[in-house]
């Protein structure tokens, strides 16, 4: 997952950064509708989320938790002091009560055999509010086809096991909480709820 996200991130595809540049900015502009004074990111991978924060000035306490020991170190490496930043499943901080003002879990859904298992476990470790993302099928997926990247899949990337759009995914999260804002960040369907039950 690491290297595709380094290539993502990364590109010098114009309109690839231009997309990155909406998402990074969306999130901002969520972030920033909740000022929370705590963040943490589940599975914040190589940091670059985390980054875009503190580049737009986030004044928050931030944290990271990845299972990999090489996003981590480079999660670091971009970030220094600026993030907590463990290589922890993020039960374990739950387990021990510790919470967040916003716990933001983004394009990792996708990749979780059972997502359903994961909505409670992020409201255990939230105070208040969840900022999540996956890719809005099947629009991902067609972009990935016309640019020849997974051909054989049609598209669709291997490490993909989820598959929504936008509606799913609102009522995916309104099992549980109240979705608040859904902007707009195509090719991807991003989503700040409550973890207040829905009325």
């Amino acid at each position: 997952m690491s290297h595709g996200n380094r290539q993502k991130h990364e590109s010098k595809n114009p309109i690839q950064r231009a997309l990155i540049r909406r998402f990074s900015a969306a999130m901002v502009a969520m972030v920033a509708r909740v000022k929370p004074r705590t963040i943490i990111d589940v599975g914040c991978g190589e940091g670059y989320m985390l980054r875009a924060l503190v580049d737009a000035g986030v004044d928050a306490e931030l944290w990271g938790l990845d299972l990999s020991e090489t996003a981590i170190a480079d999660a670091k490496a971009r970030l220094g002091d600026r993030a907590h930043l463990e290589v922890r499943d993020a039960h374990e901080l739950a387990a021990i009560g510790q919470r967040f003002d916003l716990v933001m879990m983004l394009e990792v859904l996708e990749h979780i055999p059972e997502p359903s298992k994961i909505l409670p476990l992020l409201g255990q470790l939230s105070r208040g509010h969840i900022l999540v993302s996956v890719p809005w099928e099947p629009y991902f997926r067609g972009l990935n086809f016309v640019r020849g990247k997974n051909l054989a899949a049609f598209g669709n990337d291997p490490e993909h096991v989820n598959h929504w759009g936008r509606g799913s995914f609102r009522r995916f999260l309104e099992a549980r909480y109240t979705v608040l804002e859904m902007p707009g960040v195509f090719p991807w369907v991003m989503a700040l709820a409550s973890t207040d039950a829905p009325a």
